[in-house]
Order: structure tokens, then sequence, then C-alpha cells
């Protein structure tokens, strides 16, 4: 046993007469013998136990916030779980004590579904962050906690591969897949969820037992439920997530850099700026027809441009700028010749010349997926604010949804240079997938839309997030302020959740917004609610009900 196995075992031991074990609780004797095999293999990983930080604990106050510091909580306890063994225990203690449950993993959640008034008990996640293959799963492991980048370094420098997951560095795993994860690969390689093999999950059953569960996509396992609820379901809905195994579909022998996608071994990268200065009414509605034109045009699977994905930021007028990153796979034949091609479509008809933030770089792929990923400061700054909000969209924009994004970007009464609509490339092989085949419907959107105000003082909170209402209730406003599913829009994405989508004043469509997330699919997935939460102890201010 290692010196660090020791020392864990030994404050395990310290913390199992404290009163803050008492919280924690016991794990069942019919728990404890169905985890022996994962109790073991943590032993090996030196990380038993599971410190509590309380509230007269000096790490306390740097953990009871996200990235959104408008949501803050006031735990009783923060467990910070080092293994299933443990979480199955912080679980169990929990229920055993009437105290309400909520999970952190990287802390991007938009919503207040980890840090509410309510919550009694944090389990944070952050400390089970390996990534490794797993012979016996055949698969490659990810613990619950592990952070986008070091995922993405660990699959790439190991064995050569990836996940089709997102951009921002410090996103938690847990979280974004199982709201579906999607990023600048996806349009080649799908949703992150596509290449989900099988999770494990703790759940309570209906007697309060915590236990592990691992459920396969395996259409005969009997848990399958349970993982296609994790494929677009959302996080904290069925239970904490501790493990996530993948390999992609169709994947066959035993050599692990075969089964998982590769990436392309050099990107073209380009950002350029559009100035505010040279962008009239006229300019504006050309610039955004001609994104979604383009990306109507090249969204079916298996296209001769899917290489290819644009993150084009139309920033309110204060900011000086409207800002496109596009990221052209370099591999493919003429790749320079396909991004000029893109850029001179995104400017056609018009006299805006864009001025090139740096001139196109090619970059390995590791490399670009490092500095795209740790180069926006909202990411590094713990005192924004922010609210969001989103949107699939199936067909290119209506003139009266860029007559209404017209208005409220370039409307004199508001000034904010972190106000803005991104539209984010999506479509091609993403949409190869059937729409009940994962729990994440939308499978013929060819882009997307992010809406995101950031600010940092709390007394600001009613003239942002009014802005984005306002913005956000024109653009769809002969739908009821919100996109439902018709021929153009196709609901909201729910890794950017939106608790408006569920206030009557905000929302007067009438599709509730599990209709908007899920589609279809929200029948089923109250189903497994049924199976495997039957308490209703993972819950938020948006989960899953049951029926």
């Amino acid at each position: 046993m290692s010196e660090e196995t020791g020392r864990e075992l030994s404050r395990r031991r310290v913390l199992a007469g404290s009163a803050t074990v008492a919280l924690a609780g016991a794990v069942t004797g019919s728990v404890a013998g169905a985890l022996g095999g994962v109790a073991a293999a943590e032993e090996v990983s030196g990380r038993i136990g599971k410190p509590t930080v309380t509230p007269d604990d000096p790490r306390y106050a740097q953990l009871i916030t996200g990235n959104n510091s408008r949501w803050t909580a006031r735990p009783e306890a923060i467990q910070l779980v080092g293994g299933t063994n443990d979480v199955v225990a912080a679980v169990q203690g929990a229920v055993r004590a009437g105290k309400r449950i909520s999970i952190r993993g990287g802390g991007h959640c938009f919503e207040d579904f980890v840090y509410h008034p309510e919550v009694q008990v944090v389990i944070d996640m952050s400390r089970m962050d390996r990534v490794y293959w797993d012979p016996a799963m055949g698969a490659f492991a990810v613990e619950g906690g592990a952070l986008l980048l070091d995922v993405y370094d660990r699959l790439f420098k190991e064995w050569g591969v990836t996940l089709p997951g997102g951009m921002c560095y410090s996103v938690g795993i847990g979280g974004h897949v199982s709201g579906g994860g999607y990023g600048l690969l996806s349009r080649v390689h799908g949703l992150t969820v596509d290449h989900l093999h099988a999770v494990e999950v703790v759940t309570v059953d209906r007697s309060g037992v915590a236990r592990a569960v691992i459920a396969t996509r395996d259409p005969n396992d009997p848990n399958h439920d349970l993982w296609w609820a994790n494929t677009g379901g959302g996080g904290g809905n069925f239970g904490v997530i501790t493990r996530y195994w993948f390999r992609s579909p169709g994947a066959t022998g035993t050599t692990p850099s075969d089964l998982l996608v590769k990436p392309p071994a050099e990107v073209i990268v380009s950002v350029v700026q559009f100035p505010w200065s040279s962008i009239d009414r006229t300019a504006f509605t050309r610039l955004v027809h001609n994104y979604g034109a383009w990306h109507e045009a090249n969204g079916a699977p298996g296209g001769a441009n899917i290489g290819l994905s644009s993150f084009f930021s139309l920033y309110h007028r204060s900011n000086g700028n409207l800002v496109m990153l596009t990221v052209q796979d370099a591999s493919v034949p003429n790749a320079a010749g396909l991004l000029q091609d893109y850029l001179a479509a995104i400017t056609a008809g018009t006299s805006v010349v864009p001025s090139p933030a740096s001139a196109p770089r090619r970059l390995p792929w590791l490399a670009a997926t490092r500095l795209l990923g740790t180069s926006n400061p909202v990411l590094t700054n713990p005192t924004l604010r922010g609210a969001h909000k989103s949107t699939y969209m199936r067909k290119n924009f209506p003139a009266a949804h860029i007559a209404a994004l017209y208005k409220h970007l370039t409307r004199a009464d508001y000034a904010n240079p972190m106000a803005m609509v991104t539209m984010l490339s999506f479509g091609g092989n993403i949409n190869r997938v059937r729409e009940n085949a994962t729990a994440n419907g939308q499978r013929d959107s060819t882009f997307k839309l992010l809406y995101q105000v950031f600010w940092t003082e709390q007394a600001e909170d009613p003239r942002h997030i009014g802005w984005l209402r306002d913005l956000y209730r024109e653009v769809y406003a002969d739908t009821g302020g919100v996109p439902v599913s018709n021929a153009v829009t196709d609901g909201c994405y729910v890794n950017y959740p939106d608790g408006d989508l569920r206030d009557p004043a905000q929302n007067t469509s009438g599709v509730p917004w599990s209709t908007l997330y899920y589609k279809g699919n929200y029948p089923r997935l109250r189903q497994v609610k049924a199976r495997w939460d039957p308490r209703d102890v993972f819950r938020h201010s948006q989960s899953i009900e049951l029926p």
C-alpha cells in the first residue's frame, strides 16, 4: 500500500468517528458487497475517503458557488467524494437523514440546479477525475468529475483518440455528456453520447437503498433504459454519474487506439472581427442570413463541408465588433480553399470587410484545442453573473427573427460588451442518428443559438436579465416567446438550461419546458425516472418529473 493510500485510509478512520460522517451514513451490507470490486480498484487509486467540508471550514466559501455567481447555496456539508464507494455512502447518508442532495461536476451549470436555497448536501465530484483504458469493459473509462480538457489531453496523448465534446476546457464531463455533449468535431463524429458505451450511476431505490448500477448501450441489458436516459436526459435527474465508458459504435477488436474517434492531425483556425462601425441594418441582415443559409445548405450528414465548424458571436453594438471563430479540418483536400469559400459565403452581398484577429493558423489538433479552450476570459472570472437561453435551428432565420436580433443588439438604452447571441455550427453527422435512439431528440437541426449576457453586480440583475428576456421574447413572438418545434426551430438545449421556460409569463406558447428540451422523448424519460429514482431524491428546478 502506498504512503498516500495509507494517509487516505487513516483519514477515513478518523472521519468515521466524527459527527460529519453521521451525515454521510454507513453503506448497507448488501451495497458494500455489490461494490467489492469497486472498492478494491479505489484502494489501488489511493483516493479512498471523502473529506467533508462544513461551514466552519476555510474551504467552504470556495465550494458553495459555481461559474455563475448568481447561484449560491449554504449547504450543511460538501462531500468531496473520491470514488464510487464514497458516492454511495454520501448518498445513503443523506437519504437516511432526509437531506436534500445536489451534484457538482465542473461547476458550469447555467441555472440553480446545483446551488439553491434548499440544498443541504452537495456531492462534489472534482476528485473523481481519472481517465483510463478498462480492458474488462473494452472501453475508455472516464470518471464523472473529469474536466473536458483533461479528458482530451489524456485520451490523445496515451492512445491518439478523442471525444467530440465541448470547447470550454473546464466543463465537467458528468453534466456535459448526460445532456448530449457536442463541439467542434461533432459535425464529423456526432454528439458525445453517440460514443457512450456504458455509464455507472449511483441510484436510490424505492426502499431508500443507494447502490451503484452499470448500464450499457446493449439493448438486451436489463439496465439499458438507464443508459438511454443519460444520453441527453440532463444531469442530476436519475442519480450520481460516477463513470462513463466510451467506445465508438461499430468499433471492433481490442486495440484501444482503434476503438474511439481520431481527431485530425492539424486544423486551420480562423478568427475574424466584423466592426460594428461598418455594419448597418442591411449588412447585419445579410451577414446573419448568410450564416444560416450556409448551414442549412451544409447541414446534412456526410457532406463535403462537415469538417468545418464555426461559432459567430453577435455582440451588442457596445462591444464594437462581431466575432467569428472557424475551425477547418486541415486533412481534407483543399482545406484552405474550403475555409476561404466559407468566409466569402458569409460576407457575400455586403461591403463588410472582416479584419483578421490574426492570419488563419495551422495548428496541431491538441494545441488548437488547448488554445481555444483556455482563451475565453469569461471562463476564468469568478465574479461574473450570467443568464442564458438557446435555440435549435432547422432552417434559416425568418426576416422577423433577424429584425428582432438587430433591434436589441443595437438598442441605445442598453450597453453591455458581454451581451451576445452566438450562432453555433451543428448538423452534419449528428443528424445520422434517429430522434429516439438517444434521449437527445434534436437530430435534424443545422445550427444552434446561444443567447447570453454577463455582468458583475447583483443590483444590475433586472437590467441585464430584462434585456435578454426582451430579445428572446421578441425573436419568437409568433410562437409564444419560445422556439417551439416547427419548420424553422426545434426547441432548446438542455445543457443551456433556462428557468424562464417554465414561467408562464415568459413562455406563453402552451408548450411545456419538458417538450422544448426533450420533444417526444419526455414520456420515456419519466418512466426511467420512476424506475431508477422513485423517491425523487435527485431533483432540481427543471428535473424530470415522476409520472
